[in-house]
């Protein structure tokens, strides 16, 4: 049983979702990723999704763009993120942690270099946006392989058969995109995610996690009411952005509770 795994067979026991929270690794600045990483955990994170910047990040909004934006104006690379990673398990070697990003760095890197150096950092789980579950079978292997779960994507527009291929090479979970746009998009809109959520689970038994348009402690208990786990990311990057240096670790763990005990009531 891999780690991510482990951690929802944990949370289905105690009758409990999963808080899977999502920032940019080297945002604002790159000297408080690891600060931000021990503070989600200490707010209640379950899992932990870390962004590798990227250029041209087709699926997200304007605050994770800007974030990928200040990232790579600061120099961070895959594998800075990767020594983050590294760095972060000296002292914590329980919390998982997935990397999410597109398949340009990775492919730069090697997929092999890179699954193997991952996993040698303690990586968890890699989320690549732009692998199409249907022609990357081979990478999802070599993970699995490494003991990495592979985690895709699926949104409102999944049609029956992308439903199926998911369920076939997905592991660890299945990240739900609960609208149509880019990450921090408006409008959420649960009834049509608690319509859709049994349809995923007919195809897979891997728990099922639901992001975008998740911002606060109720849209998040909303969601939870029919997914395995909620997904936060956009908000958070955006509270970051705009909270001052000095106070982004003490707001962003105080965030994250606040978001953790809504789950737990």
């Amino acid at each position: 049983m891999s780690k991510i795994a482990k951690v929802f067979a944990d949370l289905k026991a105690q009758g409990r979702k999963g808080l899977v929270p999502f920032i940019t690794a080297g945002d604002p600045e790159p000297g408080i990723t690891l600060e931000l990483l021990h503070a989600l955990v200490r707010g209640g994170a379950d899992v932990i999704e870390l962004g590798i910047p990227f250029s041209d990040p087709m699926a997200d909004g304007p605050v994770i763009q800007r974030a990928s934006e200040r990232a790579l104006s600061h120099g961070m690379s895959l594998k800075h993120v990767i020594e983050i990673v590294k760095e972060f398990r000296q002292t914590n070697t329980d919390t998982p942690v997935v990397l999410m990003g597109y398949a340009n760095p990775i492919e730069h890197m090697g997929t092999e270099t890179f699954v193997r150096t991952a996993k040698d950092a303690g990586v968890d789980g890699v989320l690549v946006v732009d692998y199409p579950p249907e022609e990357c079978e081979d990478f999802a292997f070599q993970c699995k392989k490494a003991g990495i779960d592979p985690i895709f994507l699926l949104a409102p527009t999944s049609s029956q058969d992308r439903i199926d291929q998911v369920g076939k090479v997905a592991s660890g979970y299945i990240y739900y995109v609960s609208l149509k746009g880019v990450t921090g998009s408006a409008n959420l809109d649960t009834k049509a995610v608690a319509g859709i959520i049994p349809q995923i689970r007919a195809a897979s038994e891997v728990p099922i996690a639901v992001g975008f348009g998740i911002r606060d402690a109720a849209s998040a208990v909303a969601i939870g009411q029919t997914a395995d786990a909620v997904v936060i990311g956009s908000r958070i990057v955006q509270l970051l952005e705009e909270t001052p240096s000095s106070q982004r670790v003490q707001c962003l763990e105080r965030f994250l509770r606040d978001i953790r005990e809504a789950l737990d009531k």
